[in-house]
This record gives structure tokens, sequence and C-alpha cells, in this order.
């Protein structure tokens, strides 16, 4: 019996399979990377637009406010500032948990995200949260 000529696919007889990790797929999303990404979106805007008032600011993100903060409170915050380290943190849970928003869809969550960006920022250099983001949704 002769040798078995070796093919350059499977011994199946298929073509070469692809890596392991198969085609290229998108990175997994989860609700934590997308506020993630529309808090960083909507601080990276407003610093744009105010360079010389938030330019030194630092966006950070948390789950929820220390227990502390939110004891001394009637409702649970969604942001926090520290005007000595020039620091906003945004709070997660509230704004995607408990959103104060008329219609729940991924466009009004958005908005409560980018809105919560936009009034820390206004709370901070002392501004009317319109006047800091005046055109954001202007086009919606």
């Amino acid at each position: 019996m002769p040798a078995r000529q070796r093919s350059r696919g499977s011994r199946h007889g298929r073509d070469i399979r692809s890596s392991v990790a198969g085609p290229v797929l998108p990175f997994l999303s989860s609700r934590e990377t997308r506020f993630e990404d529309i808090a960083a979106d909507a601080a990276d805007y407003v610093t744009a637009l105010w360079p010389a008032e938030l330019g030194d600011v630092r966006f950070r993100w948390a789950d929820m406010p220390p227990r502390a903060l939110a004891d001394r409170l009637d409702e649970v915050p969604e942001w926090a500032i520290d005007t000595q380290q020039r620091t906003i943190t945004i709070y997660r849970l509230p704004l995607q948990r408990l959103p104060r928003v008329h219609v729940d869809d991924p466009w009004h969550r958005q908005v409560a995200i980018e809105g919560a960006v936009f009034r820390a920022a206004a709370e901070l250099i002392g501004r009317d949260p319109w006047e800091v983001a005046p055109d954001r949704w202007r086009h919606h």
C-alpha cells in the first residue's frame, strides 16, 4: 500500500482552519465599558470647550458613592466634586440603575450620562449646565 500523501488541509480533507480565536470579532461590550466610553467622550468634549477652566480637571468613574456620602443625602448622588484636587467623580450605578429618563432607550441613557458629566463640570466652574455644552444635543 502506498504511503498517504500529506495534504495542505486537515486530515479530513478540509481547508486549513483559521486561528484558534477565529475571525476578528468586535470587542465585547458591557454596561460598564459603555458607561466609561460615554462618560469619557463627554468629559473630552466639555474639556475641549472649556480648556482654561477644565484643562486641569481629572474625571474619574466609580460604581457607587462612598457610603458616608450617600448616607448624608436624601437621594443617591450621580457625581462628586473635589474642588481642592480638581477632580470630578461620576458614579455609574445611580445613572444606569436609577435613571431619571422619560424614555428608557440607549440614546436617552447616553444623554443621562453625558448630562451628569456636564452638570458636574458646570458646578465645578460655576456655570449653568446649558452654558457648558450648549450644542451637544441640538442635532438629534
